[in-house]
């Protein structure tokens, strides 16, 4: 099986496996325990939190660790809803993931105000702006890479109007690191990660945010976290996630790897007459294609098909999946459901060769022609 669905997962680096042994064998205390085995894995943890915000460019105990980006989602919101006033808004992009569309409609019902984005998927930065100029939400949410299409969103701008307004910042780096340098992020106020889309462990992430000032956490229980996420650490997740983080930000830049993927798309016009790029004139992911097929039949099902000729790729709608509404980032994007319902997400990993890329390219051809 070719595996072209990373940015839904990835698997794990042998790095990543072997920090996870190692750690399971090390640090058998719980960080908070007084003895010298509690000590040592929350020193191990503390060396990992100064490694994190070195790539980041952060303060350490600006970090969190979570168990993913839905947990680190739900946090901001749980928070900025405890402390925000009755009748505070948030703004949140209109392609934003579903764990921050979601926690954000929860926290602040019928306060969520959708940022439209353009043809190609970006942010409207100038909507923004203006925006920002009448009013001043509690928060603004901006993804740096969209999950379904692999646009890039402008996230350094919108932090640079979020300071200017004096209005907190949130960016989902979910897609974005691993893939890309996270330098920079860690100007953010807040910042969410998750290893299992860059070779580390599922089950492990954090969240980049304020250390100073009060904070509203969303797990309750023990000061685990300075107070900020209650429930110990699980130490050999995050060894294993930094070990992993590290061994993507060793091999960056990855120019090279979108090549094999630039030739791919030069080629499926030729193998399928009508296809679209989504988001083709924008900075995207290095691995990612969203390709709006020409079949409009749904049952057509391309990914059984692929599956079975093994090829594991994803749809960038629901209909494979049997729900009934479609991609909420293609409908912002200005794309009916009927075309939502013919695009597919090919997302390569690391490893991803040219052949595998023309492999599938050869594989579309086959399915197209049945």
């Amino acid at each position: 099986m070719i595996y072209f669905d990373h940015n839904a997962t990835t698997p794990l680096l042998p790095a990543a496996r072997q920090a996870w042994l190692d750690a399971a064998a090390r640090f058998i205390g719980n960080p908070s325990s007084p003895h010298r085995l509690g000590a040592r894995a929350d020193a191990a943890l503390h060396v990992a939190r100064e490694q994190l915000a070195g790539f980041l460019g952060c303060d350490a105990l600006d970090l969190v660790w979570t168990s993913g980006a839905t947990e680190s989602s739900s946090t901001v919101f749980h928070h900025l809803a405890r402390g925000a006033a009755a009748d505070a808004t948030v703004w949140v992009s209109a392609i934003e993931h579903p764990c921050v569309l979601a926690a954000a409609r929860h926290y602040f019902p019928n306060r969520v105000r959708l940022i439209p984005v353009t043809r190609g998927g970006v942010v409207e930065l100038d909507w923004l702006r203006m925006a920002l100029k009448k009013s001043r939400p509690a928060l603004v949410a901006v993804m740096a890479a969209n999950n379904e299409t692999g646009v890039l969103q402008p996230w350094r701008e919108v932090l640079e109007l979020c300071r200017a307004a004096g209005v907190p910042f949130f960016c989902d780096a979910v897609q974005w690191i691993g893939k890309l340098p996270a330098h920079g992020l860690g100007g953010c106020d807040f910042v969410s990660g998750c290893a299992h889309k860059f070779g580390g462990p599922r089950g492990t992430g954090f969240l980049k945010c304020p250390a100073r000032g009060p904070f509203h956490p969303l797990l309750l229980g023990g000061p685990q976290e300075e107070g900020r996420r209650a429930g110990t650490e699980n130490v050999p997740g995050v060894l294993s996630m930094l070990a992993a983080l590290a061994a993507r930000e060793a091999a960056l830049p990855a120019e090279k790897l979108a090549k094999p993927r630039a030739t791919f798309e030069k080629k499926l016009p030729a193998i399928l007459p009508g296809v679209e790029i989504l988001g083709a004139g924008e900075a995207r992911l290095w691995n990612t294609v969203s390709a709006l097929m020409p079949e409009a039949d749904c049952r057509r099902r391309w990914v059984v098909k692929l599956d079975k000729l093994g090829f594991a790729v994803s749809t960038g709608s629901a209909c494979a999946s049997g729900q009934e509404e479609s991609s909420h980032v293609l409908a912002a994007m200005g794309h009916t459901p009927a075309e939502a319902a013919r695009v597919l997400r090919f997302s390569s990993g690391w490893v991803t060769t040219a052949a595998d890329w023309n492999a599938l390219a050869q594989a579309l051809r086959q399915v197209h022609a049945g």
